[in-house]
């Protein structure tokens, strides 16, 4: 079975690993990023070769003493060649920024398909336990920090290092003695880094799951705004969100005093730096072992020493981010998926429709009570099997198991004598048309809506799938027709309307074998005669489950299941199970009450 998503802070090895992990997916990415790095090495040797001409032009000068023309010329020609490093520089930096935040636009291009398409993928046991807005999170605000690293932390640590190794060779080149002064610092600025980044680490990835608590409120108030506004929670809810954000605001505070002390340590350890050079520099100077050019070519290779220092700082911090989100994002990719066609898998061939359910025993995951309990019935094709029961039954338990959104515990599903686990998913679920509880529709029109597992449907099939299932005469009343929007969870649309268009969308699959999970449960009496008499026109020749809270909607089953407690309680048709089952018959008798009543009202 799946972990649930873990919430808490990593430690920093698997995070360097996941953030490695990261760095790799730039393989697919290697034009881009060959462009850039090599860009960048351009413009970083046009850098370190500006403190070289300096020297040059001031010992020229001081050679050429009183001759004006000279020196003139040397400076004029030493400003030129400056200027055009500069040039060199600007153009390659452009380069290198540009194809950088290409290279990680494509990184995060590659993360975000990858996570979707896992999503997608996911047993629904694994949304049992993990929230939509912490995987949200995952695919944005993760994915864009890890971005962010690699399009410039990452580039920032390469020139760092590069002008940092740089500079100190030529330093050791121009003045060993001088040099062995600043290399002692440098040890205690990478300690600081280090201890830095230990700490900064796990203060990040608790920052993305205080992140993840507060869009977790957000989306759930968005997606239930109604249902907020009618019990006036107005007030509870802002003080819900008011008080995740509180504390996602002090965790980014905490980690705002960490880096309120590194900064001011890292100037300390450079000024220390500068400080001794002046002094040790200043004793050659008088001396006579050092002269004027090549101390102003060692102060402004010193600037490139501490330069790089000071930017480690900034590209530790979106290290640490980074870190935090590759481990993040990672959790998701790596989870095992619980429901997978097996290495030996094989399509299911077309199926004629017979199901039987052998000896099945199912928990859900984390559960150790069973919500079925050694069910066993068997359908023949085309048949119409009712499922009947209280709530929590195990009536959606058992629809569940025929597509594989869930694995038996124990037992054996089979279609046509084919173990459902034992098929590949997509050729068992292409077979199969679902009209399930909660009816969702997509944003775009009701033609895309109805065609939706069939997109290459034709005009005519799908209005002849929307009068099946008694859409078209409401679907034609809108002025724009099958073009009509349908907003957002198809908020524009009644119950009954979006139930109909859900049914419409299964039906024009044409299959073998139609689940309808309490699909009529929506609309009022007239709508539900009508389209009970489509659907019993279009369940003919179709093995056909049916949960129905009413009765009266499935009288003419061929198989009425009656559950109680996880165990079928009863099986029969209408007339057998009002004469032997008296739960049935219970169930019978309340509901001709309340259809009475109801018709009275």
């Amino acid at each position: 079975m799946n972990p649930p998503v873990r919430m808490g802070a990593s430690g920093s090895a698997t995070q360097r690993r996941g953030l490695l992990r990261a760095i790799s997916y730039l393989g697919n990415q290697r034009r881009s990023a060959l462009i850039a790095y090599g860009a960048l090495v351009i413009a970083t040797l046009a850098q370190l070769a500006v403190p070289q001409v300096v020297q040059n032009m001031i010992d020229a000068v001081t050679r050429a003493g009183a001759n004006l023309a000279v020196a003139e010329r040397v400076i004029l020609n030493g400003a030129a060649l400056i200027l055009l490093l500069a040039v060199l520089r600007g153009v390659f930096s452009f380069l290198q920024a540009f194809m950088s935040e290409s290279t990680s636009q494509g990184l995060a291009f590659d993360l975000r398909n990858a996570i979707f398409e896992k999503i997608q993928r996911l047993s629904f046991s694994y949304y049992d336990q993990n929230q939509t807005g912490q995987l949200m999170v995952r695919a944005t605000d993760d994915v864009e920090r890890l971005r962010t690293f690699i399009a410039q932390g990452l580039i920032m640590s390469v020139q760092a290092f590069l002008l940092l190794g740089g500079a100190l060779v030529v330093l050791a080149l121009t003045n060993l003695q001088l040099t062995l002064v600043v290399v002692p610092l440098l040890p205690i600025a990478l300690v600081i880094f280090v201890v830095f980044g230990r700490l900064i680490q796990p203060l990040f990835a608790v920052v993305q799951q205080k992140l993840a608590a507060l869009n977790t409120i957000l989306q759930e108030n968005l997606a239930g705004i109604k249902v907020v506004r009618a019990f006036a929670r107005e007030p509870y809810e802002a003080r819900r969100f008011d008080a995740a954000a509180t504390e996602l605001m002090a965790q980014q505070l905490r980690v705002s005093r960490v880096f309120s002390f590194l900064f001011p340590v890292v100037f300390l350890v450079a000024q220390i730096g500068q400080a001794a050079i002046l002094y040790f520099g200043g004793q050659q100077i008088l001396g006579g072992t050092l002269n004027l050019g090549e101390y102003q070519k060692f102060s402004l290779y010193l600037v490139y020493v501490f330069f790089p220092l000071g930017q480690l700082g900034f590209i530790i911090a979106l290290m640490a981010q980074a870190a935090a989100s590759a481990d993040r994002i990672f959790e998701v990719l790596d989870t095992q998926n619980e429901i997978s066609d097996r290495p030996d898998a094989h399509p299911l061939p077309p199926i004629e429709g017979r199901v039987e359910f052998r000896n099945v025993t199912f928990r859900y995951f984390g559960n150790s009570e069973p919500v079925l309990r050694d069910v066993s019935f068997v359908a023949e094709p085309g048949q119409t099997i009712a499922l009947l029961g209280a709530t929590g039954s195990g009536k959606t338990s058992i629809i569940n198991l025929i597509p594989r959104f869930y694995d038996v515990s124990e037992g054996a599903v089979l279609i046509d004598g084919h173990d459902v686990r034992d098929v590949t998913i997509d050729s068992l679920r292409s077979q199969i048309g679902i009209v399930l509880q909660d009816t969702n529709l997509f944003s775009g029109s009701i033609r895309d809506n109805i065609a939706f597992g069939r997109p290459e449907a034709s005009d005519e099939e799908v209005i002849a799938a929307a009068r099946a299932a008694a859409a078209h005469d409401f679907i034609t009343s809108f002025p724009e027709g099958y073009a009509t929007r349908v907003g957002e969870r198809g908020v524009t649309l009644s119950g009954g309307q979006k139930q109909r268009i859900a049914i419409a969308r299964a039906l024009l699959l044409n299959p073998r074998l139609l689940i309808l999970d309490d699909s009529t449960s929506s609309v009022d009496l007239q709508t539900e005669q009508a389209i009970q008499r489509a659907l019993e026109r279009l369940m003919e020749g179709r093995t056909s489950f049916v949960i129905a809270q009413r009765i009266s909607t499935v009288l003419h089953a061929d198989q009425i299941i009656v559950l109680d407690k996880g165990r079928v309680a009863a099986r029969g048709t209408h007339a057998e199970l009002m004469e032997n089952s008296p739960i049935y018959a219970e169930i019978y008798h309340s509901q001709l009450v309340a259809d009475t009543s109801e018709a009275a009202g």
